[in-house]
């Protein structure tokens, strides 16, 4: 907790906005993260379109969902040789 107060004091202080506006900040930002974490995690176990999720988060953020599990799944086949 201790840590967040800090944060919060150098964001207020950085940002040149009020305590309650870094606030509501904070969390759009970490409800759009968690949406957007909950979309992608959807598509990947084909929940589903591709389309849909693309409309959602974006294409930036699909492909870069694709690559991370192509990536994962090419470690554990190479982990799964040895």
């Amino acid at each position: 907790m201790e840590n967040i107060m800090a944060n919060l004091e150098a964001l207020v202080r950085e940002t040149h906005k009020s305590e309650t506006e870094v606030m509501a900040l904070a969390l759009q930002t970490g409800i759009r993260q968690l949406m957007r974490e909950l979309i992608l995690g959807r598509y990947l176990r084909g929940e589903i379109s591709r389309d849909e999720a693309m409309e959602t988060v974006g294409i930036d953020w699909v492909e870069l969902a694709e690559k991370q599990r192509d990536a994962i799944i090419e470690d554990l086949a190479w982990a799964m040789k040895k």
